[in-house]
């Protein structure tokens, strides 16, 4: 029996509800065409111009025929409405220019995170999409990403290198933007530390970072073996393989970045229970330090900032056996784990610093 709200839907309602159900079928084209904006170099190419630049100078710059160019602009005038462009049409023909929401795209700026634009739009990660469905209707595996390749995701970064290399780039590219702002504006985490350790480090862009710019810390890179083996090595931190399930190196403060969202409770209680072990109490200096997202989705005054948020939640249930956490979820985990203090400060954007002590 029809509910009373389809019997009640007006012709108007209806094609408005088609107009939304489109909206939804075409937003693939935002993520793919960011890829290709990347992948054709034209936030560096309009960047590097040290000036606007027209359609034609654009197109000559990337190699773009002829015979493409008005195909190029129809795909600009996209990129422009995201946001990545503004465009000044003149007598002759569009002009464009880099606006703020291209600045990360920039190689040149030294905080360009296309290498994590590219791990998560990879065939690999959108292929585990394709089996979200039939992982719904079952009991195994316990990912749609496993179900998709037959392994579990970090298991896939030993097993697959080309896809190991674009999680040791990509992450390590949000690594660099997050650690410019964390050194910057969020210095005073590291007065008084001798030690750190950064765990799940993959490329280790962070303790590198942090040990750049605090020479008295002393920084030690922690990851699985065969991550710390495809790196490349710097004389400035130390390189520790393992497993954070079974031990975690002792120091005064341990980092986590995007780590625990990507894992159980279960999973991050026994992590939390081994940093308990490696770190000294507060009073003695010690504490942990995790950043991750806190899940807020009831600001009804920044609709984005809500969606992201749910966008993150379920790609990391695609790709991991973790999720995105509350305040209240946060809290349960580092109580289960023994610890008995924590602070949040919202410093990052959609991210937090998480300090918790014992």
């Amino acid at each position: 029996m029809a509910s009373s709200t389809t019997e009640g839907a007006s012709s108007k309602e209806l094609l408005e509800a088609q107009s939304h159900l489109w909206l939804h079928i075409f937003s693939f084209i935002n993520s793919l065409s960011l890829k290709t904006a990347v992948e054709l170099g034209i936030p560096d190419a309009v960047h590097s111009h040290g000036k606007p630049i027209t359609l034609t100078e654009l197109a000559t710059k990337l190699s773009i025929p002829p015979i493409r160019v008005p195909n190029f602009q129809r795909f600009m005038t996209l990129l422009v409405h995201n946001g990545f462009f503004t465009v000044t049409s003149t007598s002759n023909e569009d002009v464009y220019a880099i606006t703020t929401n291209s600045i990360p795209l920039i190689k040149e700026k030294g905080a360009c995170i296309t290498p994590f634009i590219e791990l998560e739009l990879d065939d690999s990660l959108l292929l585990s999409w394709q089996y979200l469905s039939s992982w719904f209707k079952s009991e195994e595996p316990s990912t749609a990403f496993e179900k998709a390749h037959g392994t579990f995701i970090w298991e896939a970064t030993k097993t697959m290198p080309g896809f190991g290399k674009l999680v040791r780039e990509g992450l390590g590219s949000d690594s660099a933007s997050i650690t410019k702002v964390l050194i910057k504006d969020c210095g005073d985490q590291f007065v008084g530390v001798k030690t750190l350790v950064e765990v799940a480090a993959g490329a280790g862009t962070m303790a590198l970072a942090i040990a750049e710019a605090f020479p008295h810390v002393k920084c030690t890179v922690f990851d699985l073996p065969h991550m710390i083996e495809a790196l490349e090595k710097s004389d400035k931190v130390a390189y520790v393989g393992g497993d954070m399930f079974e031990r975690i190196p002792p120091a005064d403060l341990l980092i986590f970045k995007w780590v625990m969202h990507e894992w159980s409770d279960e999973q991050c209680v026994k992590i939390l229970k081994n940093c308990k072990e490696a770190i000294p109490t507060k009073e003695k200096g010690g504490k942990v330090i995790i950043i991750d997202k806190v899940m807020d989705t009831s600001d009804g005054v920044h609709p984005k900032q809500t969606e992201t948020q749910l966008y993150f939640d379920i790609a990391v249930m695609v790709y991991t056996t973790g999720k995105q956490r509350t305040e209240a979820e946060w809290k349960t985990l580092f109580n289960a784990a023994g610890f008995k203090e924590y602070k949040i400060v919202p410093a990052l954007g959609l991210r937090s610093i998480i300090e918790i002590y014992h």
